[in-house]
């Protein structure tokens, strides 16, 4: 989790008095924080504090010492204001950068005063933000400028490399963008960032009225704007690839900061617009609405708390609340643009046991008589199916549950129908999706040992996946049982031999009349032409496929390097249950 340093004279003055390390070990705890590191030997001492990762707001001196400060009631939560001047300063982001860095925010605040220490967390807060949140700016960078140093409005745009030329921060000369990236290539702080842009067509820039070059987002701000002490206003800019994480950042940057505006936690908005030529003011302020049930935080902590006293335990956490003037039981909430960790009233109860204090619950033992915990049916049959397979001389392995599209689907000579659940970022092809069948991970294991004495024979029981709009996850989980021989024949009827003792253990007879199960020829292509066929079970009445049985088709095994022929079954566990 980051740690964020802290100057304990700072930090005293916001609190209101001086700790001792005890003092402030048992607060950070209170709060869910923990004291990290005591300095007794600086010439001012500081003190390190962890915080959850998800906490951006507490990415800073200011953030820490405003919550703390909410917690102990020395300081009312902030409200925010945002002033929209008759004629704003707009944002143009432009058509060419769509394809490297797409989204664009900006922000300002006026009549910032700056002092030694409020300006190295000002930068701190950038880099914590970076490291974490920003994912090291492939998801979103930061850009501060002086705007007593800027012209008019500003534009985003995308220009090529060659085009580019400009002193970057701390530097004297001009450079190119070519002679820029060869330049950070060999810094040790920013040459990280140069692969992000590097190979791109077109650089993404930002640039004022007169042409002067404000900043090379993600890479390095401009020496021309560059903020130092005397700084009173300062115009924000950010890019990004991720459109949530952008407002989420502008939100945590101006809310932290703005304390230090000529008007406290007062910003000037920016008028973003957008290459269709929409618009819209950045940032919004405005707090999230919520309602939690005052019913649901009382169970959940074992309390008996009236609203008015839940409203007053959520108010030290900075929240807003009241009771509903409708609904006895319920809470209106207003969630602050900086808590972007509060996604349900689950939180709102993480919140009300803080405020309460996790020390102060009533501990007590349970009122109901002692359960006995049991193993899912699904389980049980699955145990039945790995029991019996390893009994029948099978071996069980355990591939990896992501797989590559190819193997998944063209491997396995199947078209991609869109149910596979698709990572958003794979670090390789191999792990592209989340598989929907077992026998890819089967075929390769089996290609992995070709030089192991023959026959091979594998199985597993795993979960696959499908998407699914019918459920909350958009997905859904199916557990499969597979098996695959391999040897000098087809075994076929080694397959069909396993396939019949599971069966026999599940109570399903030959075409049994009540509860039986046959085969039926198909036509999958994954097996050969002739050598396929669908499993199906009677049950209640009712007939159903249940899987699949056959030989694998010579495409398939010259797709996973197998030499010698397969034959293979896959079952949907929950079907024969």
């Amino acid at each position: 989790m980051p740690t964020v340093s802290i100057d304990r004279e700072d930090l005293y003055q916001a609190l209101g008095r001086p700790y001792t390390e005890k003092e402030l070990d048992e607060l950070c705890f209170e709060y869910g924080l923990e004291l990290d590191e005591w300095d007794e030997d600086s010439a001012r001492p500081t003190v390190k504090i962890e915080v959850p990762a998800n906490r951006y707001d507490m990415l800073s001196m200011e953030g820490i010492s405003r919550a703390l400060a909410i917690y102990l009631e020395k300081q009312q939560a902030p409200k925010f204001k945002v002033v929209v001047p008759e004629n704003p300063v707009t944002l143009t982001i432009e058509p060419e950068v769509a394809s490297i860095r797409p989204y664009a925010s900006g922000a300002i605040l006026r009549g910032v005063t700056f002092t030694q220490r409020r300006y190295e967390s000002f930068i701190a807060l950038q880099d914590k933000l970076h490291a974490n949140l920003c994912r090291n700016r492939s998801l979103v960078a930061i850009g501060t400028h002086d705007m007593a140093k800027m012209s008019g409005n500003v534009r985003y745009q995308g220009r090529r490399p060659q085009d580019i030329k400009f002193a970057p921060l701390n530097q004297t000369k001009e450079m190119t963008g070519p002679e820029i990236i060869e330049f950070y290539k060999a810094d040790r702080n920013l040459s990280k960032y140069v692969p992000l842009i590097e190979d791109s067509e077109y650089y993404p820039l930002f640039v004022d009225e007169n042409d002067t070059v404000l900043s090379l987002p993600p890479l390095i701000n401009s020496n021309a704007t560059k903020i130092t002490l005397d700084t009173k206003d300062i115009f924000f800019d950010l890019t990004a690839t991720d459109e949530t994480k952008l407002a989420i950042v502008v939100d945590e940057l101006v809310s932290i900061f703005s304390e230090y505006a000529a008007e406290p936690f007062t910003i000037e908005a920016v008028k973003i617009i957008y290459a269709d030529g929409s618009s819209k003011l950045s940032p919004d302020m405005n707090p999230r609405k919520m309602v939690a049930e005052v019913s649901y935080l009382n169970s959940v902590l074992a309390l008996d708390k009236t609203p008015k006293e839940l409203c007053q335990l959520l108010e030290r956490m900075g929240l807003g609340a009241e009771s509903d003037k409708t609904n006895s039981d319920l809470l209106q909430l207003e969630i602050p643009v900086s808590r972007p960790d509060i996604l349900h009233q689950c939180d709102i109860v993480e919140e009300v046991g803080i405020a309460y204090g996790f020390n102060n619950l009533t501990r007590s033992f349970p009122g109901t008589a002692n359960s006995f915990g049991k193993p899912l049916v699904i389980n049980k049959v699955s145990d039945i199916l790995r029991r019996e397979s390893f009994g029948a001389g099978w071996a069980e392995v355990m591939p990896l549950t992501l797989s590559s599209i190819e193997e998944n689907f063209d491997w396995m000579r199947k078209p991609d129908d869109g149910t596979a659940v698709h990572l958003a970022n794979p670090k390789t092809l191999e792990y592209q999706v989340v598989r929907t069948t077992l026998y890819p991970g089967l075929l390769k294991t089996i290609k992995e040992n070709r030089m192991q004495p023959l026959p091979i024979k594998v199985f597993e029981s795993g979960e696959v996946a499908f998407k699914d709009t019918t459920r909350e996850r958009q997905a859904r989980n199916e557990r499969h049982f597979a098996a695959v021989y391999a040897g000098k024949t087809s075994g076929f009827e080694i397959a069909h031999g396993l396939l019949d003792r599971l069966m026999q253990q599940l109570r399903y007879e030959p075409n049994g009349a009540d509860r039986g199960y046959w085969l039926e020829e198909t036509n999958d292509p994954s097996y050969f032409p002739g050598r396929a066929a669908n499993i199906v079970i009677k049950r209640d009445g009712k007939t159903q496929v249940v899987g699949t049985l056959g030989v694998f088709h010579p495409e398939v095994l010259q797709k996973f390097e197998i030499p010698f022929v397969c034959s293979g079954l896959e079952l949907d566990v929950r079907k024969v249950m």
